[in-house]
This record gives structure tokens, sequence and C-alpha cells, in this order.
């Protein structure tokens, strides 16, 4: 039998958090939800968006930021199938809906997310979202309309929750992903851009924070 010696006291060393300018390329994650009047990006518009930029806690993990959303007023020319309305709940006419043109309502989203790229030190953001290429294709789209010029998203890449939730749990509706995740989900604020972001950014930052950080 081979003696192994005295047992070392000394505990390992914990491992360095990576700062979020490393921890994905220089991208910083910005979870995204949108609804819409419809699923065509070309022609129908956009009612809502939301985001919610990552962070890192003091133990060097992801957790959710702080929400940014706006009501948006349907642009000059895009529809509404008026079956989105039965799914969303949105009502366009509401009082005390507050939509901001579509201009204005990326750029109410889109400076916070710059100030967050900026202070993480990062070079972009990069949307997550479930079902990811459906809120930056609308997103894209209402960019094109409007004419604006300081989009901080990176125009084609994104984390997609779908693909993460279906490797981590199997599951690839985002109702059941949180709730496989150990989150609640409630069914009755679902459809709301700013319930949908968060319940996202938990679900991505619970799969992200269990997969072993390089270094």
């Amino acid at each position: 039998m081979i003696d192994p010696g005295p047992a070392s006291s000394a505990a390992p060393a914990a491992p360095v958090p990576a700062t979020l300018a490393t921890r994905f390329r220089g991208y910083l994650p910005v979870v995204v939800d949108v609804e819409t009047g419809g699923f065509d990006w070309n022609k129908h518009a956009l009612l809502e968006i939301a985001v919610q930029p990552i962070e890192l806690d003091g133990d060097g993990r992801l957790v959710p930021g702080e929400v940014a959303s706006s009501h948006v007023v349907p642009a000059a020319g895009t529809l509404i199938d008026p079956k989105s309305l039965e799914v969303t709940g949105i009502d366009i006419d509401h009082p005390f809906r507050d939509a901001k043109p579509e201009r204005q309502a990326l750029e109410a989203v889109f400076a916070p997310v710059r100030e967050a790229v900026k202070r993480h030190g990062c070079q972009r953001a990069i949307l997550v979202g479930h079902n990811a290429h459906f809120d930056l294709n609308f997103l894209n789209a209402a960019v094109a309309r409007s004419g604006h010029k300081r989009n901080p998203f990176h125009p084609f890449s994104v984390f997609d929750t779908v693909t993460l939730a279906g490797v981590a749990y199997g599951q690839t509706v985002l109702a059941r992903a949180v709730q496989a995740a150990g989150f609640v989900w409630n069914g009755e604020e679902a459809h709301s851009a700013v319930y949908d972001t968060e319940r996202t950014a938990e679900l991505f930052c619970k799969i992200v924070n269990a997969w072993p950080a390089r270094g």
C-alpha cells in the first residue's frame, strides 16, 4: 500500500471570476422579448419591447440586471393581426398604454443597453431570447424602418434559450423550461414583454451558471 502522505491543509484556490468582457468574447448578453402584431417581421407591427442586460454578482455568477421596456406605436404601413392581440392581450388604444413612436421606443431600450456594454468593457450586445431570431428579426426590421443608427446589438448572432433549455432540461417551451429550471411560471402574466424577458433571463443565467467557465 502506498502511503499518500499527510493531507494538505491548504484549501483549493477559488476560481477567479471571469468578467463579462471576457466571458462571451467581448459580447454582453442582453435578454430581449418583443410583442408583435403577427409573425411576419416584414409587415407586422412591433407593439412592445423589453430588454434586460445580464450582470455578474460578487461570486462571478450571472444574474439578471434591470429591465427597460416600452410600448410601441405601430409604425406606418405595418399590419396587426387581431388574433395576435388575443394572445398578447394588448389593447392598442388603451389610454394608459403610454406607447412611443418606434424610433423613440428603440432609443428608450437601447440607451441602457449601450450603458451596460460600456460599463462592462464589452464591444457589443448579443441578443438572448426564447426563439431568439424571432425577436432579433423584429428588432432589425424596426431599426431599418426608423433609420436608427445606434443599434447596440449584433446583427445576426444570438443566444437562444430554446436550444439551451432543450439541452439542459429536455424542454423547449418557455413555460415548461422555466418550471424545469425550478422557477415559478404564471400563465396569466405570460405574453407581456417584461414578464417573458424576466423569466428568460432567469432561465439563461441558471443554465449558463451550471456550465463551467473557462479559466
